[in-house]
């Protein structure tokens, strides 16, 4: 039955699979509970969704990301991710795994950002990205690089923008498949001191555009519950998180109409605090 799940889960998903290879995820509970809205947020995992996010990071820091996509350990997504903050920039690293040994994606990337005056930053990344396809199928590797911006417009809003693989890299020349150039603009707006409003949008180069929104609300002092929505397809997202002492922990899940949930959980670490 689990084999036939997964054929049914890659039938469903076919032409992604077939043109959209190494494209970006959400990374971090927060975001994956908040319709998987990423760009405007300035967090820590802003060093895997937009790295501008970063630049005003100040103590070295160490992530976790778990999501078992469609309760499918075959399809399950990992990440660990570093900021390490200096006196010239901010610089993260971080390094993700998607799949099993029959199919899976690597990345690898490392990222400088910058911030310019209380009010403007940027982030660059430069991309190792590897697939691996098991009997013997072999396994391509590339190298291509993200940017981004973000912008605090007022004391309530941040606008945020990023480019993952703006130059188009070449998968493999067999039908000279390539990897999707994704292009996300968002924004933050912050209505009150315990309620945050997110609006992004998407577009794959392959794809419509995605529209999400998403809500965090803070109950009490540090904890936090979330809700989302994204479109084509539809999902819906959950989740809560709380923070104790120097860590972070984020609870999340999100809702496809056909293939059922994706539970995500995220950890962060901040060393000095």
């Amino acid at each position: 039955m689990r084999i036939i799940k997964i054929l049914i889960i890659v039938a469903l998903l076919y032409n992604s699979v077939l043109i959209a290879g190494n494209e970006i995820n959400t990374i971090g509970g927060r975001s994956s509970a908040m319709g998987g809205t990423t760009v405007s947020l300035s967090d820590f995992w802003a060093v895997n969704n937009n790295q501008a996010g970063i630049a005003y990071y100040k103590s070295f820091a160490a992530g976790f990301y778990y999501e078992d996509r469609y309760l499918l350990k075959e399809l399950s997504l990992k990440c660990i991710s570093l900021i390490i903050p200096t006196s010239t920039g901010v610089f993260g690293f971080n390094c993700s795994y998607f799949g099993y040994n029959l199919y899976n994606e690597q990345k690898i990337g490392l990222a400088y950002s910058k911030s310019f005056g209380r009010k403007f930053s940027a982030g660059i990344q430069l991309d190792y990205l590897g697939t691996s396809i098991g009997d013997n199928y072999g396994h391509k590797s590339n190298i291509t690089f993200e940017a981004g911006i973000m912008a605090v417009v007022s004391d309530k809003i941040t606008i945020g923008a990023h480019a993952f693989n703006p130059i188009n890299a070449l998968l493999t020349h067999y039908n000279n498949e390539t990897i999707p150039s994704v292009l996300r603009l968002g924004l933050c707006y912050i209505i009150s001191n315990k309620i945050i409003l997110t609006l992004e949008t998407e577009k794959n180069m392959y794809y419509d555009a995605v529209f999400k929104v998403g809500l965090e609300y803070m109950i009490i002092k540090d904890v936090y519950v979330r809700t989302g929505i994204a479109t084509n397809p539809l999902i819906n997202t959950f989740g809560f998180g709380f923070n104790y002492g120097t860590c972070t922990f984020d609870f999340s899940s999100s809702i496809h109409q056909t293939l059922g949930y994706s539970p995500q959980f995220s950890m962060i670490y901040n060393f000095g605090k």
